[in-house]
C-alpha cells in the first residue's frame, strides 16, 4: 500500500603480507601510461539523451531508466557466432569483480577490490591509470558481502568512488588523480559502501550498507563540484529522545515497536538509487531490519517503516514524496535494494509510467511512479512466505507459520532472495524484464529475545540454521525442491514468465539486453552466454575460466560494437557455487569480445593441494564445536564445510605456516593488515583450538576422497560438493 505523508519538498585478502605492507600508504593515483582519448565532460543533457551516445555506457544502468538495454544492433543473431576475445585486462586481486564498467568517449572506467578503480583504453585494454583509496584492511571484519564495490559514475569531468570505509571521492576522470573526498558514515560505527553512486543535477546520490552490524540506514546527496553534504535522508527513525529529524521520521516511528534504536535498526540503501528525469524525482531501494527478525527489533509488532520500501525524494532536497512499502515488518532480510528499472508501458489499456521491481521477495512489482500505487504484484519464483498481494491495500497476505514465530520454518526464498544485486535488464523491443533469477529456500529457526546477543562487528539476524526437527524439515524440503537457477524472461504487459532456461549452479551473473535481441549473461561455472531475447535459445558461449557475476555492457569503438564483463569470484557466499576449483581462482579480469576477436585466455595452472597436516588431540564434541563455531565466524567468507573457491584461503588447503600461526592469524591479529580480520572479541584460546581441529579433519576428508579413485569417488566429491554449495547459503547466524 502505497501511504502520503505531506512532503515538505566482503572477500578477505587472507594471508597475504605484501598487502599488509602497502595497507598504510595515503591516496595512490597511477600516472597514465599511455594517451587517453579525447573525452567530453558528462553532462545531465548526455545522461538524459543517453540513446543518442549508443558508442558509450555512461552510467551504471547506461541510462537514468537502468534497463540496462543497449541501442547497439552489429552483434545479432546472425553474427553472435563470429564473436570473440578482443581483450582482456587481469586485475591486481583474485576477491571478486562485481563491477559494471563505464565507457566514455572511448574510456572504459571500472572499479575492483578494496574500492581501487581503473582506466583503460576500450578499444584495446591498455591500462591509463589506477587509483588506490587505500582503505584500511581491517575494514573488512564489518563488510557484509566482502571488499568488493559495483561501480563509478560520472559527472562533469570527474568520476564519483565510493568506497569501503565509507568515503565518497571524487577523481579527475583524465589524471586518475583525487580531487576532493569527503566521510559520508561515521568511522566509528560498521557502515560500509560497496555500490555504485548515482549523479543528477550536479548532485551525487550515495548510500551504505552494514546493517546486520548495528547501522542506521540513510542515502546522502553531495555536490559534486565541491563535496559539501546538500542533504540527508534516513530511511528508518531513530532513538525518540534524541529528537527526529523531520515529521516524517516521527510518523515513522509509529511503526515501530520497543528500542529499535539499540540495534541500529537496519534499512541500509546499498545498492538501487535512480533517478527519473521525466517526473524529476528519486527512487531509492531500503533494505532488510537489523536484525531480521523483527520479534527481536520491534516487538509488539509494527510495519517499521521504510524497511524493504521504494521511496521517491526530491532530489534537490531530500524531502520525502511517496514510498510503497513491499513487506512491511520484513523478517527474512528481503531487502528493497535490487535495481529497479524505469519504463513506459501499457498496463489494462492505459499508457502508464511505472517502476519494474524484482527483488528478493520473489515478486515482480509493478509501481506507479506519479504516486507509488502498486499495479501489480506476481510470483517470478517459488514464494511460500506470502500467498499473493491484496490489490485493494497493496499488502501481502502472509502464509501462517512462515513468519517463525515459535516454530522453525523452511521459507522460499531464502535469505539470498529470488533475485539479489545481480543486475536484470529490461528490452523496449521484446516488453521483456531479463531476471537472474535463483529458486532457493531455507530454514529459519529463531533466536528468542532472553537468548538473543547482539554481537559487535559481527553479523547479527536473530535466526539460526536449527537442528533436529528444523534440519528433516529442510532436508525432507531440500528433496522436494533443490535449489535451482535459471535466466527468466519476464513479460512485463501480461505479468507472467514468457520463458526461461536452467543453470547448471546457483548464483549466476547479471544481464544485458541489446537490440541486436540479444541477452547476455555470465554464470558462476565460468560461461558467457549469447541467448536469443525472444525464445531463449543460447546462441554462443565462451568459457572465462571464472565465475561471472555483474552485469555486461556494450558500447562502440571504430565502428565496432563491444561486448564487456568483468569476471572473477570473490565476495561472501559465491564460495562454493561453480565448479570445485579448491586454491584455483586466476585473477580477475576484465574480458571485452568483438565480431571476428582473435585473442586467447592464458592456460589454466591448478596448483598442487598440500598434504594435511597431523590431526590435533581433538575429541568428537570438540570437532563438532569447532564446526559450530567455523559455521558461525568463518564460513562467510571462507565457504561452508571449509570448502572455499580460491578467492579466500580454502582452509582445506593451508600451507604448513599458517598452521603453525593460526592462534595468533586468528585472535591476535597477525594478518589483519592484509585483510583478515581478529577474532579476540568473540572467541577465546578454546574456540580457536576447536576451529583448528575442524579445519584440520576436514583437510583430512578431501584428501581421503581425493586418493580414492573410480566412479564412486568422483561421485562422492561431487555430492560434497553440490551439498556445500546449498548449505552455504544457509550458514548467516
Amino acid at each position: 500500500m502505497a501511504l502520503y505523508f505531506p512532503p515538505a519538498r566482503a572477500g578477505l585478502p587472507v594471508f597475504f603480507l605484501l598487502a599488509a605492507a602497502l595497507a598504510s600508504v595515503a591516496l595512490v593515483g597511477t600516472a597514465p601510461a599511455v594517451a587517453a582519448p579525447v573525452s567530453l565532460p558528462v553532462t545531465g543533457e548526455r545522461l538524459v539523451a543517453a540513446d543518442a551516445e549508443p558508442q558509450n555506457w555512461l552510467s551504471y544502468g547506461r541510462d537514468y531508466a537502468e534497463q540496462r538495454f543497449s541501442p547497439l544492433a552489429q552483434v545479432d543473431r546472425q553474427s553472435v557466432q563470429d564473436l570473440g576475445l578482443a581483450w582482456y585486462f587481469e586485475s591486481d586481486n583474485h576477491l571478486g569483480l562485481e563491477t559494471t564498467p563505464l565507457v566514455i568517449d572511448g574510456v572504459m572506467y571500472f572499479t575492483g577490490a578494496w574500492s581501487k578503480a581503473f582506466a583503460v583504453n576500450a578499444r584495446t585494454g591498455e591500462l591509463l591509470w589506477r587509483f588506490d583509496p587505500q582503505v584500511p584492511r581491517s575494514k573488512s571484519i564489518t563488510a557484509c558481502c566482502g571488499a568488493i564495490n559495483r561501480g563509478l559514475a560520472a559527472w562533469g569531468e570527474r568520476l564519483f568512488l565510493g568506497t569501503l570505509d565509507g568515503r565518497l571521492i571524487a577523481i579527475d576522470r583524465v589524471s586518475g588523480e583525487a580531487v576532493w573526498s569527503t566521510q559520508t558514515t561515521d568511522p566509528d560505527k560498521a557502515y560500509s559502501i560497496t555500490g555504485a553512486p548515482r549523479v543528477a543535477k550536479g548532485l551525487v546520490f550515495i548510500g551504505n550498507g552494514g546493517s546486520e552490524f548495528g547501522t542506521r540506514g540513510y542515502v546522502s546527496a553531495y555536490s559534486a563540484e565541491t563535496g559539501e553534504l546538500r542533504w540527508r535522508f534516513y530511511t528508518i527513525p531513530g532513538n525518540p529522545e534524541d529528537g527526529f529529524e523531520n515529521e516524517v521520521m516521527a510518523r515513522a516511528a509509529a511503526t515501530w515497536n520497543g528500542q529499535w534504536w539499540q540495534y541500529g535498526g537496519g534499512g541500509t540503501v546499498w545498492d538501487s538509487i535512480v533517478y527519473d528525469a521525466e517526473l524529476d524525482q528519486l527512487y531509492i531501494g531500503v533494505g532488510n531490519g537489523a536484525p531480521h527478525n523483527r520479534r527481536i527489533r520491534s516487538p509488539g509488532g509494527g510495519d517499521n517503516l521504510f524497511l524493504s520500501s521504494v521511496v521517491a525524494l526530491d532530489p534537490d532536497t531530500g524531502d520525502y514524496l511517496w514510498h510503497y512499502q513491499e513487506v512491511p515488518a520484513e523478517t527474512w532480510d528481503y531487502t528493497a535494494t535490487q535495481q529497479m528499472t524505469l519504463a513506459d508501458i501499457e498496463w489494462q489499456g492505459q499508457q502508464r509510467k511505472v517502476i519494474i521491481h524484482a527483488p528478493k521477495s520473489g515478486f515482480v512489482y509493478l509501481i506507479d511512479r506519479h504516486t507509488g500505487k502498486l499495479l501489480s504484484a506476481e510470483p517470478y519464483t517459488t514464494v511460500t512466505w506470502a500467498s499473493h498481494y491484496d490489490m485493494d491495500t497493496g499488502r501481502p497476505v502472509e502464509v501462517e507459520g512462515q513468519d517463525y514465530d515459535g516454530e522453525a520454518a523452511v521459507v522460499f526464498p531464502s535469505a539470498s532472495g529470488g533475485h539479489n544485486w545481480h543486475p536484470m535488464a529490461y528490452s523496449p523491443r521484446t516488453g521483456y524484464l531479463y531476471i537472474p533469477e535463483l529458486d532457493m529456500g531455507m530454514p529459519f529457526d529463531e533466536v528468542k529475545a532472553p537468548d538473543y546477543r547482539h554481537l559487535k562487528r559481527h553479523f547479527n539476524t536473530g535466526y539460526e540454521i536449527g537442528s533436529g526437527t528444523v534440519s528433516q524439515r529442510f532436508g525432507q524440503a531440500m528433496m522436494d525442491h533443490l535449489p535451482k537457477a535459471h535466466l527468466l524472461a519476464w513479460d512485463v504487459e501480461n505479468a507472467r514468465i514468457a520463458w526461461k532456461i536452467p543453470h547448471p549452479n546457483i548464483h549466476n551473473g547479471g544481464v544485458l539486453a541489446t537490440a541486436g535481441d540479444l541477452v547476455f549473461q555470465g554464470t558462476s561455472d565460468g560461461r558467457l552466454l549469447a541467448v536469443d531475447a525472444h525464445s531463449g535459445e543460447v546462441l554462443w558461449q565462451f568459457d572465462t575460466q571464472n565465475s561471472v557475476l555483474p552485469g555486461p555492457v556494450s558500447y562502440q569503438v571504430d565502428g565496432e560494437q563491444y561486448v564487456a564483463v568483468a569476471v572473477g569470484r570473490g565476495g561472501v557466499l559465491t564460495s562454493n557455487t561453480g565448479k570445485d576449483y579448491g586454491t584455483y581462482n586466476p585473477n580477475n579480469r576484465i574480458m571485452a569480445f568483438k565480431l571476428g576477436g582473435s585473442a586467447s585466455l592464458p592456460p589454466v595452472e591448478k596448483p598442487e593441494r598440500p598434504l594435511p597436516p597431523a590431526r590435533m588431540a581433538a575429541t568428537e564434541a570438540e570437532i563438532l564445536d569447532g564446526r559450530a563455531l567455523f559455521d558461525r565466524f568463518c564460513a562467510r567468507c571462507h565457504g561452508a564445510n571449509a570448502v572455499g573457491d580460491g578467492s579466500v584461503p580454502d582452509m582445506r588447503y593451508l600451507e604448513p605456516v599458517w598452521h603453525e600461526n593460526f592462534e595468533a592469524i586468528v585472535l591476535e591479529g597477525l594478518m589483519e593488515g592484509a585483510g583478515m580480520p581478529r577474532f579476540d572479541d568473540v572467541l577465546d584460546k578454546d574456540d580457536v583450538r576447536n576451529i583448528h581441529a575442524y579445519v584440520i579433519d576436514r583437510a583430512h576428508e578431501d584428501y581421503a576422497l581425493r586418493q580414492e579413485s573410480g566412479w564412486w569417488a568422483s561421485l562422492k566429491n561431487a555430492a560434497a560438493h553440490a551439498g556445500a554449495r546449498v548449505v552455504s547459503w544457509f550458514l548467516r547466524p
